[in-house]
């Protein structure tokens, strides 16, 4: 893993030297854009409008916009220094319940690892989380940005997620069309419940994949392999307008097999019934000669 930040966990007057790498992998099939007439790949440059020439990254700056063509520009020391970047410090502020933070909160997860002579810091706050249950509140500066973070314990590692600030979640408030009184119909409430029961299981994450990615992929090595490729779309679901239909029909796709044999055993064995003959008009004519 590549070490992508060096710092310290402090809380109280303890720090913990540490370093830092990224949880996740974005796994993305990364696409080119291409100029069809020729196959070349189209590149981006960087100019200046004004004067009308390409711009090397160590010719530009940061500047903010106050005013519609107006700004007031940046050096990068400048922007280091206001984020407290250079104490690489992350600084526990609170210790709270992992169930009180809701999961909006939550952007992107570290690995921490203890640097250099750090390992006996770091294994007693690992230690010490784990056996309360708690989690850390800290706030830290990674590339001139300001985050609070969440450091907890995943398996034997501490890691840092990033979490947004308050004033950063919109409010529902802001969404659109939603129903200012919720009403609902008992009967579908029950079977909507219902299909949720059968639908509950364990959290698998190893049972889920991107299908889309590797459909992509398999597509792709059809085409290098020089094979024609006609992609027929799924069709499109209909709208629903009868839940009732919708929740029972949901309920039967979801039985347990085991159920689903035994209902067409019964469907099976109701079908080979004899039916009852039916009287006929001569039936019941040689029914009343007979008495």
């Amino acid at each position: 893993m590549h070490t992508v930040w060096k710092g310290a966990i402090s809380f109280g007057l303890v720090h913990v030297p540490v370093k830092m790498f990224t949880a996740t992998e974005d796994k993305d099939i990364s696409m080119r854009l291409i100029h069809e007439r020729c196959g070349t790949p189209i590149s981006y440059v960087r100019s200046c409008l004004h004067c009308d020439s390409p711009v090397e990254s160590e010719e530009i700056i940061k500047g903010y916009e106050y005013e519609k063509g107006r700004f007031v520009t940046f050096e990068k020391n400048e922007l280091e220094a206001i984020s407290g970047e250079i104490n690489k410090e992350i600084k526990i502020i609170d210790f709270v319940d992992i169930t009180e933070i809701d999961p909006i909160y939550f952007q992107k997860t570290y690995f921490l690892a203890p640097d250099q002579t750090g390992t006996n810091a770091y294994s007693l706050l690992l230690e010490a989380m784990r056996q309360s249950g708690k989690i850390g509140i800290a706030k830290v500066s990674i590339r001139s940005k300001s985050s609070l973070a969440a450091i907890r314990v995943i398996d034997n590692c501490i890691s840092m997620e990033t979490i947004f600030y308050p004033d950063e979640i919109r409010s529902v408030q802001q969404v659109p069309n939603l129903p200012a009184e919720i009403k609902v119909n008992d009967k579908e409430l029950t079977m909507a419940k219902m299909l949720i029961e059968q639908l509950s299981t364990p959290f698998e994450p190893e049972k889920y994949q991107d299908d889309y990615r590797h459909s992509l992929l398999d597509v792709i090595q059809k085409k290098i392999a020089g094979e024609e490729i006609k992609v027929v779309p799924d069709k499109a679901p209909t709208n629903v307008i009868d839940l009732m239909a919708a929740l029972q029909a949901s309920l039967d796709q979801s039985k347990p097999q085991g159920k689903k044999e035994t209902a067409a055993k019964d469907d099976g064995a109701a079908k080979k019934a004899p039916a009852k003959p039916r009287k006929t008009a001569k039936t019941k004519e040689k029914e009343t000669v007979t008495s």
